[in-house]
């Protein structure tokens, strides 16, 4: 029985554990719909309740496999459409396509533009999402965008779970206000790695900016995708000195060769969250830690619902 007045959560086939977390933290059941495929892998979807006039919020993070669950989103999103929902908000925890948001190189797409004006024209009012790649992709939609950070509950957890001599680290320059904000918060000290990247998914570290010498580092990034900048930082962070390596991240891709990196890296622990379900190799990982956004999320979505301010949701 729902406590939420005319709040209405459906998901697809992404994240289904976030959503019911979600709908366990508003109190209300999950919407009745089929969402299943096809012999021939088309994504069949049908709506099992009345929708007509409600307030919608589809959970369903673009996460590999990207494309299936990118036109999920979309032909779910026709569906409330059609049924004449007042509004439809896309619950994008997880936002694929993000790190093609400009036009870096020749004869490149900005393939996040392209997405969000996919997810307008299939009829989302309202965009939510968490820990964007690259904050101006708000910009690329034209329709209101809730853009939430998982630091409050990163933060929360070190906090009851402290490190000594703590120096917060940004894998990179674009990194560095996330991690900023991280060492303000903990009160730490803070460096960064100046990172090259010669092509997608490969990265070399240059070198370490700031003191980490004897001190326990905590790397901070938005993701992990094959490993790759992560297992190369903390091998630069032991080099200059660093006691214990840590890492946290919103987005566990974990994708390729990244479980076996990650397990023969200096990373001591990872804290990540479930904005993206771990896939099967990843939950091998001893070390790492998955904390949950739902309640997090929960609250966003009522504060939508019921016209106030997402702004307290940000400390």
């Amino acid at each position: 029985m729902s406590t939420t007045g005319g709040i209405k959560v459906f998901s697809g086939n992404a994240n289904r554990a976030l959503a019911e977390e979600i709908c366990h933290s508003l109190s209300c059941d999950p919407g009745r719909a089929i969402a299943a495929r096809f012999s021939d892998g088309e994504f069949n979807f049908q709506i099992e309740e009345n929708v007509r006039g409600s307030d919608i919020f589809i959970v369903q993070p673009t996460c590999p496999p990207t494309d299936a669950n990118l036109m999920e989103l979309l032909v779910m999103l026709d569906a409330f459409r059609r049924a004449s929902a007042e509004r439809i908000t896309a619950v994008i925890p997880y936002f694929g396509y993000a790190r093609s948001d400009k036009k870096d190189r020749p004869r490149v797409p900005i393939a996040a533009k392209m997405v969000s004006n996919l997810i307008t024209t299939a009829g989302a009012h309202r965009i939510l999402t968490m820990d964007l790649h690259a904050a101006q992709i708000q910009g690329f939609f034209d329709i209101p965008v809730d853009h939430l950070f998982a630091a409050p509950v990163m933060i929360g957890y070190y906090q009851a779970n402290p490190m000594p001599n703590l120096t917060v680290v940004a894998p990179d320059t674009g990194g560095a206000e996330r991690a900023r904000a991280y060492a303000k918060r903990l009160d730490a000290e803070l460096a960064l790695c100046d990172k090259r990247r010669e092509k997608a998914n490969v990265a070399e570290v240059m070198n370490v900016v700031g003191d980490v010498r004897g001190r326990n580092c905590l790397i901070v990034d938005d993701m992990c995708d094959t490993g790759g900048s992560l297992t190369k930082v903390a091998k630069a962070l032991k080099a200059a000195g660093a006691e214990h390596i840590h890492a946290c991240f919103t987005h566990a891709l974990l994708s390729g060769s990244a479980v076996e990196q990650l397990s023969k890296s200096d990373l001591e622990q990872m804290v990540a969250t479930n904005t993206i379900p771990l896939n099967d190799h990843a939950c091998e990982l001893e070390n790492i830690k998955v904390l949950s956004i739902a309640p997090l999320l929960a609250k966003a979505i009522k504060s939508i619902h019921e016209e106030t301010s997402v702004s307290s949701l940000f400390v």
